[in-house]
């Protein structure tokens, strides 16, 4: 009879297994961590990146919304800082309207900046900013409807100087030069309407929705910018002021 050794392959089979399964985890492990890092960065950098563009497109919102104030009489000047996308001066229209038609209207004007599918826009005494189709007022515009009245008030940027600057890549300075005349008169009691040419009417909907104004849009031009069309309740006297701000757009310090 032949005695057993306790020393088969197969008693050992166990630990091998043990062992190998350890390496395999400590790898697989390893290979996770690689990919978790791989993937906090790239997500780390797409944050500071939309940081950087979010940061850019809140001082341009400042800068033009200061230098385009409309409560000054004398010069006024602003450098801002472009770090990207494009700075550019865009043909806007301001209407009134009353039962008749069109009683007053102007060529007001905007000056637009872009980066990626960032937009802020100033026109019309108001500022908005934009992500692809949203949009909101970061600085409401001067129009308010008071006790049968109506008061409107419309910077005419009346630019000269450079159309467009471009930053992409690097850092532009970019100086902004006003020097306002402004423009009083009063339009006979009437139901009146305000259409502010835009490419943000959602803000501007909300805007006047808020004024319990009713709301429609309407290209006049043709040009394929709609126009936000408020109507007010009830006759009104409008006090329309005219702010002739004379802008100058020039790359440099």
């Amino acid at each position: 009879m032949t005695r057993s050794t306790g020393r088969s392959d197969r008693g050992r089979t166990p630990d091998r297994d043990r062992a190998q399964s350890a390496v395999v985890g400590v790898a697989i492990l390893l290979g996770l961590t690689v990919v978790g890092i791989g993937v906090l960065t790239a997500t780390a950098g797409t944050i500071v990146q939309e940081g950087a563009s979010t940061a850019a497109t809140v001082r341009v919102a400042d800068g033009l919304d200061d230098v385009l104030d409309t409560g000054t009489v004398s010069e006024t000047t602003s450098t801002l800082r472009l770090t990207g996308g494009t700075l550019r001066v865009a043909n806007r229209s301001v209407r009134v309207l009353n039962d008749s038609g069109v009683v007053w209207s102007s060529h007001a004007g905007a000056l637009v900046y872009e980066s990626d599918n960032r937009r802020v826009a100033a026109v019309a005494g108001a500022v908005t900013t934009g992500e692809g189709e949203r949009s909101r007022l970061d600085a409401p515009p001067s129009v308010a409807p008071a006790n049968g009245t109506l008061y409107v008030g419309v910077p005419v940027l009346n630019a000269s100087g450079t159309d467009a600057v471009s930053a992409r890549g690097t850092t532009v300075p970019v100086t902004l030069s006003t020097e306002p005349t402004h423009a009083r008169q009063t339009l006979e009691p009437n139901r009146y309407r305000v259409a502010v040419e835009t490419a943000a009417p959602g803000a501007w909907e909300r805007r006047f929705r808020e004024q319990n104004a009713t709301t429609s849009r309407r290209d006049f031009d043709g040009d394929g910018t709609p126009s936000v069309v408020a109507e007010y309740a009830g006759v009104r006297t409008v006090h329309l002021v005219s702010h002739d701000l004379r802008l100058r757009v020039e790359v440099g310090t």
